[in-house]
């Protein structure tokens, strides 16, 4: 028993680390390496380098660093802001028009870069000025800002995906054809809000009141605009529905496209490249050496029978199969509060897999549900990730608990897609079953 005491151990351990201010990788690597020593002794070395070299060699993973870098050039060579403009164009005069857009370019976005953070700060930056200057009420841009960057956890290519997919043993491609129609619903329930609250108080969210352009300069605008960078996205994800190619290859075409649309456009500069890697190179690294820390971690709590100690928990409980799932969907809620997406995968998934796997539930389902309840705690006060990244970038004027109001209707929209998922799993799994050849 004194093996499953150090397994329990474990997690309070990794969360004293993360409140005294240690980084989220080093708080895990720490733990695992402290533990690991009570059963490997010496050999915990060479336990690291073989999860190291696990990681380092993961095909699945190796996706992650262009998908980065295609969404780091997208934002520094002016294809985004380009992309708004066009957005903007389009349903700019609608009530409510800018936050359309601006969630709209939010969709985008994920599509192209799977990054929270980047998402967020990127919609924001852009977004915040145009609509303080039409007078929209700051919840509804605080909510709108947090929502639409929310969304790179679900949208496909969403590194959340591809992450899951690499610790569950799960086919990339069927994750992010399973996340399709969850992610189109969950747009359009946050289209349907801001549209419902622009024509309840168009006071409160005008439509654009700019002169019109000319036909010729606004087809202009969306053609070049909209057009190259739906294509790009269309061509990415297709390639891996379809099996055309595997998820690195469509990531690494995508790096190639979002260059010629910099060509094309004339802002690719050495300087702008040289920062989009640099960025890329620290996110990427950022990503995976939480990878090793959650591997790390994960390995020594299941050599140290923690698996077993949790399944025999769960099979003493007797809970149905509906229990067993809003148990582990609040156990990703709650550590979606305090951790990176990244480290609640990496530390929930190797104890939740055999879990699900036992009771022969259906792990696509369980994934799609899973990436609603993060994107969920990403916007839940009071410990919200999204609100964080806003408070960065967001005007003074614009207060916290004017944010923490703004996300509570997007919140709701997203437990609606939950409840959705719940009631019909066909939304999850019939795209997979069609969709994906491959990979």
């Amino acid at each position: 028993m004194e093996h499953e005491t150090l397994a329990i151990l474990m997690f309070p351990t990794v969360f004293v680390l993360l409140l005294l201010g240690f980084q989220v990788s080093l708080s895990l690597i720490v733990t695992g390496i402290g533990f690991g020593l009570a059963l490997y002794g010496e050999r915990i070395g060479i336990h690291m380098f073989n999860v190291v070299q696990d990681t380092a060699t993961s095909f699945v993973l190796t996706a992650v660093a262009p998908f980065i870098l295609m969404g780091c050039i997208l934002e520094r060579c002016g294809i985004a802001e380009r992309l708004f403009g066009a957005m903007e164009l389009l349903v700019g005069r609608l009530p409510g028009g800018l936050a359309l857009a601006s969630m709209a370019m939010a969709t985008m976005i994920a599509a192209t870069t799977g990054i929270v953070g980047a998402v967020e700060v990127m919609i924001g930056m852009m977004a915040i000025p145009s609509m303080r200057r039409q007078n929209y009420p700051h919840d509804l841009i605080a909510g709108t800002i947090c929502a639409g960057g929310s969304l790179g956890t679900m949208i496909p290519p969403s590194l959340v995906l591809i992450v899951y997919a690499s610790v569950a043993n799960i086919s990339v491609g069927k994750l992010f054809s399973a996340a399709l129609i969850p992610g189109i619903i969950m747009v359009g329930l946050f289209m349907a809000y801001i549209f419902l609250r622009g024509l309840g108080f168009r006071r409160q969210t005008p439509a654009q009141r700019r002169a019109p352009l000319p036909f010729t300069q606004a087809l202009g605008i969306v053609m070049t605009g909209l057009f190259p960078a739906i294509f790009l996205v269309v061509a990415v994800l297709g390639a891996i529905f379809f099996g055309i190619a595997s998820p690195t290859e469509a990531a690494s075409l995508g790096c190639l496209g979002a260059v010629i649309l910099s060509l094309l456009y004339r802002t690719l500069r050495p300087r702008l490249v040289i920062d989009a890697m640099a960025n890329a190179l620290r996110l990427t690294s950022m990503i995976l050496l939480i990878v090793v820390g959650g591997s790390l971690f994960s390995s020594v709590f299941r050599a140290l029978g923690g698996n077993d100690l949790v399944a025999t928990m769960v099979d003493h409980s007797n809970l149905p199969d509906a229990g067993l799932i809003l148990l582990l969907l609040g156990i990703v809620f709650i550590a979606g509060f305090i951790l990176e997406w990244v480290s609640v995968l990496l530390i929930c998934l190797p104890l939740f897999v055999p879990l699900i796997d036992a009771r022969a539930i259906d792990p696509i389902w369980f994934a799609m549900m899973v990436f609603v309840i993060l994107q969920s705690s990403y916007l839940t006060p009071p410990m919200a990730p999204s609100i964080f990244y806003l408070r960065g970038i967001a005007p003074a004027d614009i207060r916290t608990p004017q944010m923490y109001l703004g996300v509570v209707p997007f919140i709701l929209c997203q437990l609606l897609v939950l409840a959705m998922l719940m009631l019909f799993p066909a939304l999850a799994t019939w795209a997979p079953s069609v969709m994906v050849t491959g990979f």
